[in-house]
């Protein structure tokens, strides 16, 4: 697609131009059809058949004066990706016409097979009636490419029996949970105003370039978005020549064309850099709330790979695509407000506005400590496994940086303290109700934190960079839910007696609550392995793969949070548990299945033939100069790994199989994890120092130098 001249176009005409927004609806709809729209929107009024037909008329007009033929219902099943069906507008009349026709039910309601969608046990394979329910809280948009334009209707995906198919129901529910036990705490503080609190999201998403021509002749990356094989060039990241480095031409097109079709869409796409990785970089939107932001980074993913084809690269969105550098993740910035207005995380400058904010940070510094493995679980997926832990992405310890000025009142809090001051200088008047004026920024960013505070927000960095970012947001959201519901009771037991009163209540639940939680709090460096030891010490779960984060799903503690809430049945839970354990095991089975179709057809016959060339070389100069060469030593060694790469595969081959051969959903993915993992490493030992010893162009596959550097 051409890219869009701003000296003609602005990108105040420009943006938005392909979503159907409020502000397009509010010019295209009845004043009074608008406010009801808003007023569902709002969580005040259920959406009527009425109001319904009057949307889908205004909707169908503006699709088809942008060029459309097409609508669809967008969902999120619980592949992690987007789904769509795409039907037509017309209509056929008797006299061989068509009309464009959308009615009211066609645009509340879908109806696609769900029987090839993961269900995780919900329903049999024969039941294939599924639903899709339009979500007014996201905005329906135009997708445009070189077939044609297409209307897509944001929607949630529902079984016949109602049960949740996909990501958005739970993320749907789990922010309503949240906003009502958040409205109960500012009622009991005095609040008559809010209605309602949402959750807002700005995800940043990483990801990697690399030429398509090489891209092609690499089916690791083709089959599983990672290498499986690969040895590390001379030069990769040490330099840290590349983090926010000048943007190269041709990259530079690539994300001038991104921002383009991004912004046509209403995703206001702000910062992109180069990331810290060789070929890595980032692009990070506005803050929004949950359900936009949740579809707005699928569209994100979606167009960073449709618009990189392009431009004659494939973009890479793996977590760990190769092996060395740093991987990528998806950086969750997240936070509460409400519909007056107020950032329940933001410190302010108002003195009577501080017991609000330490309360809700109080709740949500439990909700990590009491619900870390829940979360844990969140980013629990066979790609991640590969980014925990290193040095480009948290610990597989959940923890939370606050920052030493937030840190010390609520330290001075717990202990009590009420007057004089901390040890920083600040000045603690009345207990609770104080804060300092601070500035914006009251911490220092720590990026060794998995859920770090930044100010106003919350950085829930452990997600990787593939991944819907649906799932964590729905936990993260639960779990507040409850510590918050947890607050309300004892704010509404307490009886009425001022504002003194109210102040020593709120004070002793933050003393509470932080005395017992505050083990989840460190500032310090997370990469450490001091750090490892401490939050042992500390009693913090440390939970190092996907199979065993997942577990915490089949709790009985877990399953009754979800249904308390309404945001899981026992049922619906169970089933994610499977689905995603069955996702983690195939996975691994295919990756598994690529390095021994890499291993034995390919590197094993380009090396066996190089050995040969290098022995009849040898050979040669040894009946010459009747002495041993180099060319044989390296013959020899490079025999001798072939041979070890042979034998390694075939074990690989073999724990593969009996993988493959068990049955019960967790002890198979134990297996791919324990058996199957190791053994891919084995191999791939050999094969990355083989090519370090065949010559560049013997070497069946573009190495990481070409891959890393070549743009």
């Amino acid at each position: 697609m051409s890219v869009v001249d701003f000296t003609k176009t602005p990108v105040s005409e420009l943006y938005g131009s392909n979503c159907f927004s409020n502000a397009v609806m509010r010019e295209r709809l009845p004043k009074n059809i608008y406010k009801e729209i808003v007023a569902v929107q709002d969580g005040e009024k259920e959406l009527t058949l009425e109001v319904a037909e009057v949307v889908a008329a205004a909707m169908r007009d503006w699709a088809l004066s942008k060029g459309a033929s097409h609508y669809t219902h967008w969902f999120h099943p619980l592949t992690g990706l987007t789904a769509e069906k795409h039907d037509s507008f017309i209509a056929p009349t008797s006299d061989g016409r068509v009309l464009m026709e959308f009615s009211g039910k066609e645009l509340i309601k879908g109806e696609p097979d769900a029987s090839s969608f993961p269900s995780g046990g919900l329903r049999a394979t024969f039941e294939a009636r599924g639903y899709t329910a339009w979500d007014v809280t996201s905005p329906a948009f135009l997708k445009q490419d070189s077939t044609g334009t297409t209307l897509c209707i944001p929607t949630a995906f529902i079984s016949y029996y109602g049960q949740a198919l996909d990501k958005k129901v739970p993320l749907l529910k789990s922010i309503d949970a949240l906003s009502k036990q958040a409205v109960r705490v500012l009622r009991a503080l005095g609040n008559e105003k809010t209605k309602r609190v949402s959750t807002t999201v700005g995800p940043e998403q990483e990801y990697f370039l690399v030429d398509k021509s090489f891209y092609e002749k690499r089916p690791d990356l083709i089959l599983t978005g990672r290498t499986v094989f690969g040895s590390m060039p001379a030069k990769g990241q040490e330099m840290e020549d590349h983090y926010f480095g000048a943007i190269k031409e041709r990259v530079a097109a690539f994300m001038r064309e991104l921002n383009t079709e991004l912004w046509k869409v209403g995703i206001a796409a702000k910062t992109q850099h180069n990331e810290v990785a060789p070929n890595q970089f980032e692009i990070a939107p506005v803050f929004t709330t949950t359900t936009a932001a949740v579809d707005a980074n699928q569209l994100v993913m979606e167009t960073i790979k449709g618009v990189a084809r392009r431009h004659g690269m494939e973009g890479l969105l793996h977590e760990k695509p190769f092996a060395g550098v740093n991987g990528s993740g998806k950086h969750n910035n997240w936070s509460m407000s409400t519909d007056d207005g107020i950032n329940l995380l933001d410190p302010g400058e108002n003195p009577a506005a501080n017991a609000r904010f330490l309360l809700f940070a109080a709740a949500v510094i439990e909700a990590v400590d009491r619900y870390a493995l829940l979360l844990r679980s969140s980013a629990a997926t066979a790609a991640n496994d590969h980014r925990l832990g290193a040095n480009e992405a948290p610990p597989a310890i959940i923890s939370i940086f606050f920052g030493g000025p937030l840190t010390e009142i609520l330290d001075n809090i717990a202990e009590g303290k009420t007057g004089g001051k901390t040890e920083s200088g600040v000045e603690i008047k009345i207990g609770v109700t104080s804060l300092p004026n601070l500035p914006k920024d009251v911490s220092d960013r720590n990026r060794t934190s998995p859920f770090a505070f930044t100010g106003n927000k919350f950085e829930f960095r452990m997600v990787g960079s593939s991944q819907s970012i649906a799932t964590p947001n729905t936990y993260l959201n639960v779990a507040v839910a409850q510590v918050l519901s947890e607050f309300a009771d004892k704010l509404e037991a307490q009886p009425s007696g001022g504002a003194d009163s109210s102040n020593q209540a709120i004070a002793n639940i933050i003393k509470e609550s932080y005395s017992k939680h505050k083990k989840v709090v460190f500032n310090g460096n997370g990469y450490t392995d001091e750090w490892v030891h401490e939050a042992e010490r500390r009693g913090l779960p440390n939970v190092r793969n996907a199979v065993d984060a997942l577990s915490v799903l089949t709790r009985s503690e877990i399953i009754t949070l979800f249904k308390n809430h309404h945001v899981f049945t026992k049922e619906e839970c169970e089933s994610r548990y499977h689905i995603y354990l069955e996702k983690y095991a195939k996975q691994i089975n295919i990756e598994a299945g690529v390095t021994i179709d890499m291993a034995r057809r390919e590197i094993f016959p380009a090396v066996s033939a190089y050995a040969a060339t290098l022995a009849r070389d040898a050979a040669a100069l040894a009946s010459i100069h009747a002495v041993s060469v180099p060319q044989e030593k390296r013959a020899k060694r490079i025999a001798e790994l072939a041979s070890e790469l042979f034998d390694e595969t075939a074990k690989l081959e073999t724990v593969l199989a009996e993988a493959q051969g068990t049955e019960e959903v967790f002890a198979q993915a134990k297996a791919y994890c324990e058996k199957v993992r190791p053994a891919m490493d084995s191999v791939r030992s050999r094969g990355d120092t083989l090519e370090k010893l065949v010559s560049k162009e013997a070497w069946p596959f573009p190495g990481y130098d070409d891959l890393l550097f070549k743009l």
